[in-house]
């Protein structure tokens, strides 16, 4: 029969607390350095948020300027168009005389205001454009960073 030594069966495993110290130490640091890491890219796309954010602002503020100084235009252009229009019909000395004009002016007007449409629809499409750009450009580093990692 086998004999079981006694001290064998419950003596503790060596056992050497500087080599637990030691891999908790570096279990500490690892998660120390990779917290600073999560920190250094969080911070860093906070920033890049807050300036394509503001660069977004400006842009559309002044694209807002744009716009607007072109709806004036084409609103002052119609009003000289329209008293124009009514010198020249105050001069009218017949019906023939007065269709005329009044046929002339709607024409000429129809033809302004494609034109208006058409320039108003090209600067509005252009500062979407211009407002889109900072986010799509922060979108594509964004996706080339998780495509880099």
């Amino acid at each position: 029969m086998a004999t079981i030594k006694t001290d064998d069966v419950f003596s503790i495993a060596s056992f050497d607390p500087s080599k637990l110290a030691e891999s908790f130490r570096d279990f500490a640091e690892k998660g120390a350095q990779q917290s600073k890491e999560a920190y250094a890219k969080l911070k860093s796309a906070g920033e890049e948020a807050s300036k394509t954010l503001e660069a977004t602002v400006q842009t559309a503020q002044a694209g807002s300027v744009e716009i607007g100084l072109k709806a004036v235009d084409a609103l002052r252009i119609n009003a000289e168009s329209s008293l124009s229009h009514m010198e020249a019909l105050l001069g009218v000395k017949s019906v023939a005389e007065f269709f005329e004009l009044q046929t002339s002016f709607l024409r000429k007007q129809a033809e302004i205001t494609i034109e208006q449409a058409k320039s108003l629809q090209e600067t509005t499409k252009q500062v979407a454009e211009k407002v889109a750009k900072p986010s799509k450009e922060a979108a594509e580093k964004v996706m080339a960073s998780f495509k880099a990692a």
